[in-house]
């Protein structure tokens, strides 16, 4: 069964940096997708970043991109988000998400459609809060 455990959230001020980290166990894939989404209250959840590990293929949605870096760490089974500059936007629940995603792998789909479209990831993490102040 898969697991996944994300740390690293808290609250910070506009302009400064967070580092999420989401500690996966019970994968037996050689390759798969990690994703990080977000959810605020109120709103729909959104896809943030994510990595295919197979070809190292990553995702960025265009509100992130420059500030944020998903990154894997082979070693530990483990995958990062490092969130700089922050902005009060930036307030949710984040979520560590990772999928098989056979299409990715097979090239029907790449990162980025998988993470914006369906089928969704099926496996989640249960959160951690990011509290961005002005």
């Amino acid at each position: 069964q898969v697991q996944l455990v994300e740390s690293g959230g808290g609250s910070v001020q506009a302009g400064g940096s967070l580092r999420l980290s989401c500690a996966a166990s019970g994968y037996t894939d050689s390759s798969y997708c990690m994703g990080w989404f977000r959810q605020a209250p109120g709103q729909e959840r959104e896809g943030v970043a994510a990595l295919y590990t197979g070809s190292g293929d990553t995702y960025y949605a265009d509100s992130v991109k420059g500030r944020f870096t998903i990154s894997q760490d082979n070693a530990d089974n483990a995958m990062s988000l490092q969130m700089n500059n922050l902005k009060p936007e930036d307030t949710g629940m984040y979520y560590c998400a990772a999928d098989p995603c056979p299409l990715v792998k097979s090239g029907v789909l790449n990162i980025a459609t998988f993470t914006r479209g369906e089928p969704d990831f099926g496996n989640w993490g249960q959160g951690t809060q990011v509290t961005v102040s002005s």
